[in-house]
């Protein structure tokens, strides 16, 4: 839903996000295919054939995928295609002309492979439905969804400007305040859509569109789920949904009694992400990543930028708590600290909240650090302090018992 993406660009974006190469292949590839490009010029797929990163028969699999796709979209009755936007793991993006309103639109292509898999296939309507039912200006608007020629389509709000994700992705480290307009904006969306009853469960910067008008859009609803809906809870219990740099610790754990506060932590992990440059967790593989989002103390924002207020990196410590009772009850409590601290106010809820922290922490049992502040000695200076009073002690005794033995001497 961004600008028009060519060939290459697509058949890169569909081979890492199925998991047929990594992101630095990928650059690796790009690179290379632009230093052919005046005297050996060569596609991407065969170039990453040619260096091993991914096979002949993946490719050309992929070839076919993005090409039937794309026959199935110029078969959708009243669009006009006009080029593709963007690929994720399991759906190709095309721009499209609806000719009825002649207005632009995206419209979303569940592949062939996809279409044959009933559990993709209700994925899919899902994500069409929980958007159909949401209506609010940073929420990307769904305007229909159905089948033809055997593809199932969903056609969408077509949003020109870019993707959080492709600023984060050259480096880029917001300032405090482009990053708290930002996240405002995205958790007006997701009180929205709470309130509608609906949790979005991928909250992540590749999921936060930015109009060329600075309007930030939430989308993407494939994982979203209605709190209401205990059938589907009771059917992924157990199993792992979300994006592992910034999921959830109970959705990791596949809990049923998932609610809005998973957003609130995914919606954390972004804003780390934004004003530190770098993701919460690292690790060599995702399962690592997600074992650290469980066990692993959070490194608070402000010890890696040290530019940033207290007050952020506490709201930030807040939502990404591990559990959740720990963090914002809701995204309208989130919202009144990210407004107060745009506005120069310090964050009343979140430090209520480590208060309350600090407080189960002692009916546990559990030691909790003193803070600086409240010890202005260090522990050795009391130790020389008391020895010295020891000393003078025994001079003065000495000194008194010496004048005692004048005295009867005389």
């Amino acid at each position: 839903m961004t600008n028009e993406t060519n060939y290459d660009t697509i058949f890169g974006k569909i081979a890492v996000e199925q998991g047929l190469c990594t992101d630095q292949e990928l650059q690796r590839s790009l690179g290379e295919m632009e230093s052919r490009l005046k005297f050996n010029p060569v596609i991407l797929k065969d170039l990453m054939v040619e260096l091993g990163y991914i096979t002949e028969t993946q490719a050309e699999r992929l070839k076919t995928n993005i090409k039937m796709s794309k026959v199935a979209a110029h078969q959708i009755p009243g669009y006009k295609i006009l080029g593709k936007l963007g690929a994720g793991a399991m759906a190709i993006v095309y721009k499209a002309k609806q000719l009825s309103l002649n207005r632009t639109v995206a419209i979303k292509v569940l592949p062939k492979r996809f279409s044959e898999n009933p559990e993709y296939v209700e994925r899919f309507y899902k994500e069409g439905q929980a958007a159909g039912k949401l209506n609010h200006n940073n929420i990307v608007q769904a305007f229909d969804v159905g089948e033809a020629g055997g593809y199932h389509y969903f056609v969408m709000e077509y949003v020109q400007g870019k993707t959080l994700y492709d600023d984060l992705s050259t480096g880029t480290i917001f300032t405090e305040k482009n990053a708290l307009d930002i996240i405002i904006q995205v958790a007006h969306a997701l009180a929205h859509a709470h309130n509608c009853g609906i949790i979005h469960r991928d909250v992540k910067p590749k999921n936060i569109m930015i109009n060329t008008e600075g309007v930030v859009k939430l989308a993407d609803m494939g994982l979203a789920r209605e709190t209401s809906d205990i059938k589907a809870a009771q059917t992924e219990a157990g199993r792992a949904y979300g994006t592992p740099y910034y999921i959830a610790p109970e959705q990791i754990r596949g809990q049923i009694d998932i609610d809005g506060r998973a957003d609130i932590y995914s919606l954390g992990a972004t804003f780390f992400h934004m004003v530190t440059g770098q993701v919460p967790f690292m690790a060599d593989d995702p399962s690592n990543v997600m074992r650290k989002h469980l066990n692993e103390e959070l490194t608070p924002p402000d010890h890696i930028n040290t530019e940033l207020s207290a007050g952020t990196s506490e709201i930030i410590e807040v939502m990404m708590a591990k559990r959740k009772e720990d963090r914002y009850e809701n995204i309208e409590e989130l919202l009144t600290d990210l407004q107060a601290v745009r506005d120069g106010q310090p964050p009343f809820r979140a430090h209520k909240r480590f208060d309350v922290a600090a407080l189960e922490k002692l009916e546990d049992g559990q030691a909790i650090e003193e803070q600086e502040n409240e010890q202005p000695y260090k522990n050795e200076t009391i130790i020389h302090y008391r020895i010295a009073i020891l000393i003078l002690s025994a001079v003065l005794v000495a000194f008194f018992l010496v004048i005692v033995l004048l005295i009867f001497s005389s």
